[in-house]
């Protein structure tokens, strides 16, 4: 029986790690660190939950079956679970999440320095989606490519920042702003929600799965094992990682006074710190944790529609690098202003899904369970959605001030009020039914 050797097993895990690392993991937790001021600690703990656990508990929730999303949402009925995995893959894959890649790794390391037109940012991202090309292409590869040379090179990368922002930290812990100071942990863990990488984790499962088949593993025990031990390395890296970018950004005070987001607080402190070498430091680092993880979308992506549609991988890798290239040239406060009401109203039914797949041997029927309360927690979180994109007056009042609608959790408490209704109905009836596949 084939087995990964430690190397192996190493390898998957800083793949792992790479793939969820990207711009937006770097640049959320210094301006979190920035504006909770002396409460930064209990801020981190909250993101720590939204950004590190619940990707990792995705992870190995779709180790437990093989790998793949449809395999999760069998209890939802095969149409609805290839509607759901179809919105996230084009969610966070050519529509929003691979282009933006590009935009913000142009926007935070290169527009500094070549001036913010849309020739510079077309010449960047023709010749990013082109590496992206080079190495989606391959993906029995990508456990070399990424987990042997990008992925190391990216720890690195972030080893140097990290280290650095508790060797040489930048000055003293500013003030708190005020939604820091009335709840420093819930506020935290809303802005670990908006990382997204519970819908990235979704993806990325397969991507995982197939890494490890590609050195000749077949067991689903053993698969199942090793992609838990990827989940958790990864896990890790990215709580050690967000950590020392808090402890970045709550010392950056005096340096970065009203900055209004993490790129502009990771400027001022690589400015600071690494003088007239932090813009190409910053810029190195950003346009490396982008690559690594549009490769990981890509390939992705590619892999879940050639089984869909009658197209090859190869033929959808190239169309997905060039409609992602397309995408990325509207520039990214345009990707930002779709994508952000798209991803929060697609995200709370992806809770839902991992966090009951833990929980089905309880019940008589998964179907009777998962489906109502996905259906629940994907209408709420409609409504979060509308309040997002600035639709407020589209809603009646009553659901315009739901309980922790403040928050971005309007969905939470009517879900658990269906899981509970629907718990009790399971029971009633009893003798269990054929769950849909």
């Amino acid at each position: 029986m084939k087995v990964l050797k430690g190397q192996d097993i190493l390898a998957l895990g800083f793949m792992t790690f790479a793939l969820f690392v990207g711009a937006g993991n770097i640049i959320f937790p210094p301006i979190v660190g920035l504006q909770a001021g002396p409460h930064v600690w209990i801020a981190a703990l909250g993101f720590l939950v939204t950004a590190v656990g619940l990707p990792v508990l995705t992870v190995v929730a779709l180790a437990r079956v093989g790998g793949a999303m449809d395999s999760l949402s069998s209890p939802i009925g095969r149409v609805a679970g290839v509607v759901l995995a179809t919105v996230c893959y084009l969610a966070v894959g050519p529509f929003f999440a691979t282009p933006r890649t590009a935009t913000v790794s142009f926007e935070v390391g290169v527009a500094p320095l070549t001036g913010n037109s849309p020739t510079a940012l077309f010449i960047y991202s023709l010749v990013y989606f082109l590496l992206v090309l080079m190495v989606s292409l391959y993906p029995g590869r990508l456990l070399d490519t990424v987990g042997r040379v990008l992925g190391p090179l990216k720890i690195v990368a972030l080893g140097a920042l990290g280290i650095a922002a508790f060797m040489l930290p930048a000055g003293d812990i500013g003030s708190a702003q005020p939604a820091y100071a009335a709840g420093a942990f819930s506020k935290g863990f809303t802005e670990g929600y908006l990382t997204m990488d519970t819908l990235g984790a979704l993806v990325f499962g397969i991507v995982i799965v197939n890494a490890i088949r590609s050195r000749g593993v077949e067991s689903p025990q053993l698969i199942t094992r090793y992609a838990i031990i990827a989940g958790l390395i990864a896990g890790v890296g990215l709580a050690l990682v967000y950590v020392s970018l808090f402890r970045l950004g709550s010392g950056s005070h005096v340096i970065a006074a009203g900055a209004s987001n993490g790129a502009a607080v990771l400027h001022a402190y690589v400015q600071y710190t690494f003088g007239s070498l932090g813009s190409g430091f910053l810029a190195v680092l950003i346009a490396l944790a982008c690559l690594v993880t549009a490769v990981g979308l890509t390939c992705a992506c590619a892999e879940y529609f050639s089984r869909l549609l009658p197209l090859s991988y190869r033929a959808l890798v190239i169309g997905l690098a060039a409609f992602s290239l397309l995408v990325s040239n509207l520039g990214l406060t345009r990707l930002i202003e779709f994508s952000v009401p798209v991803l929060t109203g697609i995200y709370p039914p992806c809770i839902v899904l991992v966090a009951l797949s833990f929980c089905q041997g309880a019940w008589h029927s998964a179907t009777r369970v998962v489906a109502p309360v996905m259906l629940v927690s994907l209408l709420f979180g409609t409504v979060d959605a509308l309040k997002t994109a600035g639709l407020t007056a589209w809603l009646p009042e009553s659901l315009a001030n739901l309980p922790l609608s403040a928050e971005g959790l309007a969905w939470l408490v009517p879900s658990v009020i269906t899981l509970a209704a629907a718990v009790v109905v399971d029971r009633m009836i009893g003798k269990p039914r054929e769950v849909l596949a």
